[in-house]
């Protein structure tokens, strides 16, 4: 079960990665619950779909480091950008742990935090 909600995930990011939030939704129960710790809770599709369409000005790149699965959950360590209706770009780490009910992503419990982007250095003298 856990590999199998791993590809779940997986393919719900790449329809996230796509534009395609409506894929992404398929992905998810009706009753869906998403909690931005320190932040929201959102509760229900029709929830994450408002919140989607004014969070997701375009497709977000998501920099995926880690999957951990076991069970009925998947964690996710990661990077974000999202670019706002200004075109500016924000940057954050997150840390995402999702329950699955069955083959559907029912819980989403996001640790989220802005990151500053380094630039690259180099070590020649």
């Amino acid at each position: 079960m856990s590999e199998n909600n791993k590809a779940i995930l997986e393919a719900a990011n790449a329809a996230i990665a796509q534009g395609n939030y409506e894929g992404f939704l398929s992905f998810c129960t009706d009753d869906t619950e998403w909690t931005f710790v320190g932040d929201r809770t959102l509760k229900g599709k029709a929830a994450v779909r408002q919140w989607m369409a004014t969070e997701y000005v375009e497709p977000p790149l998501n920099i995926v480091a880690n999957l951990i699965a076991e069970g009925d959950f998947v964690t996710a360590l990661g990077d974000l950008r999202i670019k706002d209706e200004d075109g500016k770009a924000a940057h954050y780490s997150y840390c995402d742990i999702w329950r699955f009910r069955g083959d559907k992503m029912v819980e989403l419990r996001a640790f989220v935090i802005p990151a500053e982007v380094k630039a690259e250095t180099s070590n020649a003298a």
